[in-house]
């Protein structure tokens, strides 16, 4: 397993029902954990990358309904 953190902007807040559906991404084997920074309308997601690509983490987020605009480089 290859580990690792991927963090997108979203340009809208989400509400109850997508926090739920993003909630839901813990039980799709390879998603590991799920954070959210509010004030910098970030979300960082860390996944096993022997299973997905970034690209895939970031259609996941958009079918749970996070408005995702860009990814954003980690350091």
């Amino acid at each position: 397993m290859t580990t690792v953190d991927v963090c997108y902007r979203y340009a809208t807040p989400p509400r109850e029902a997508e926090m739920q559906a993003i909630g839901a991404l813990h039980e799709v084997y390879g998603i590991r954990k799920v954070l959210f920074d509010e004030k910098a309308r970030t979300v960082t997601v860390e996944y096993d990358a022997t299973r997905f690509a970034d690209d895939t983490v970031a259609n996941l987020l958009r079918r749970a309904g996070l408005d995702v605009t860009e990814r954003i480089r980690l350091v």
